[in-house]
């Protein structure tokens, strides 16, 4: 009769099969974030209601953003026009939500651009060492070598200025940053125990790559992903201001600013509401990428 203090035997090669080792290891208990949790939520809230309103500009009961009324150019906000009107007298409160959509557009797709080329060129030069690490460190060191804001400018001029334009390039300068940061947390994880007891049970070196390390690297580049977010919306910002980004009549937060700046004595809502929002929602990006490293706090991986 078998006694019920003794737990049964597990067979290792199963449990090997079924579920990555990494589960198995104990890990650290995470730190608690120190910031004030009245931030954490006041501009988390903040985040959510522009994405939220981003989404559903196409239903909601918003001004046409293109549209011209040139019986109220430069109006002051009133109960027809919440946040008053622009140099055209547009509609500023439906430009600004238009404008967030194309900044938010840009700033995700660009970073899931250089997010996804990054990882999986940092792990590879990670994992596998050697003559591939030394050919992706030397891409990275000329991507990183060239200038971005000429790169981004170069491509405009021999492409045209477009949103597409502006997220290939924009992902394109941000691929090395995701490299170097994929590449270390893979050199860290590669050296844990349950790593090389993967590799003792026979797992093959592409499967422990993507079963065993990828699920412990993805969460670091994720939560530094939020953060790129805020900085590419400001290069979006900055680009579509000088000219090279979205071009109107499409609004965007930067060329909402660049419209207004002429009347930015006179009339200074035209340019002080997008700048607001482009403030706070790069404030916003930035808390909830704090908020997610300090989660991660006390493992062992690299962050930025």
């Amino acid at each position: 009769m078998d006694d019920p203090k003794v737990p049964p035997l597990v067979d290792t090669e199963t449990v090997a099969a079924e579920a990555p080792v990494s589960q198995l290891v104990a890990r650290p208990p995470r730190a608690r974030w120190t910031r004030a949790p009245f931030l954490v939520w006041a501009f988390g809230l903040w985040g959510v209601l522009i994405v939220l309103a981003a989404a559903l500009a196409p239903v909601l009961p918003l001004a046409a953003p293109d549209l011209p009324d040139y019986a109220v150019i430069a109006a002051l906000p009133s109960a027809e026009h919440l946040l008053g009107t622009d140099e055209y007298g547009r509609d500023i409160l439906s430009r600004l939500i238009w404008g967030a959509q194309a900044s938010l557009q840009v700033g995700f797709v660009a970073v899931l651009l250089g997010l996804t080329v990054g990882l999986v060129l940092g792990m590879l030069a990670g994992y596998y060492r050697g003559w591939v690490d030394t050919v992706i460190s030397v891409l990275v060191d000329v991507v990183l070598a060239f200038p971005a804001l000429i790169f981004i400018i170069v491509l405009v001029a021999v492409r045209g200025p477009s949103k597409e334009i502006l997220v290939i390039g924009l992902g394109v300068v941000m691929v090395p940053t995701f490299t170097r940061l994929a590449r270390a947390n893979t050199l860290v994880w590669s050296k844990r125990d349950f790593v090389a007891a993967a590799t003792v049970l026979g797992s093959r070196r592409s499967r422990t790559l993507f079963r065993e390390i990828f699920p412990n690297v993805l969460p670091s580049l994720m939560a530094y992903a939020f953060t790129v977010v805020a900085v590419v919306m400001v290069a979006e910002g900055s680009l579509s201001f000088l000219g090279f980004g979205i071009q109107p009549p499409e609004s965007s937060w930067g060329n909402m600013i660049a419209g207004g700046r002429a009347y930015l004595y006179n009339a200074p809502w035209i340019v002080g509401f997008p700048a607001a929002a482009l403030l706070l929602t790069v404030l916003s990006f930035n808390f909830f990428g704090d908020y997610l490293r300090g989660r991660r706090a006390g493992r062992t991986e690299v962050t930025l």
